[in-house]
């Protein structure tokens, strides 16, 4: 890993840190955590994650501490227009990811940040994102 670099969990990723995986945590531990960050979409997806499962208890305490720890990056009008060219370039190519993860790729390439995810869909997108799979 380059210290030097920037790195933004998937959902997927910051879910693994969320339940504890020992292997996802060593790989964080490797890095400064201001090299750390997350989407305010993938923000959105841990808390939607939280309301939708009311009977979770202790989650929504574990998801706000992850949250606390992590610089969360506003998804704002530059993140916007790599999204229209990311997803054009995409749909000219043949290939899609869900709305979600499409927001969240773009977010990353704006960001020049290697997106960190085990989502084998982001694959179909590496020769316009660095890509790291941290369970592995």
């Amino acid at each position: 890993m380059n210290k030097n670099q920037r790195y933004m969990l998937d959902t997927n990723i910051a879910s693994f840190i969320i339940k504890g995986s020992t292997k996802v945590r060593e790989q964080l531990q490797k890095i400064p955590m201001s090299a750390v960050c997350i989407s305010s979409i993938t923000e959105a997806e841990l808390l939607l994650g939280v309301a939708k499962k009311p009977q979770a208890t202790q989650l929504p305490k574990v998801v706000n501490e992850f949250l606390i720890r992590v610089t969360v990056v506003p998804f704002n009008s530059d993140a916007a227009k790599a999204y229209a060219h990311l997803r054009s370039a995409c749909e000219s190519e043949g290939k899609s990811l869900s709305c979600m993860d499409m927001l969240i790729a773009a977010h990353a390439f704006e960001q020049e940040a290697v997106l960190v995810t085990n989502d084998k869909a982001f694959y179909h997108l590496e020769h316009y994102l660095a890509l790291a799979d941290w369970t592995k």
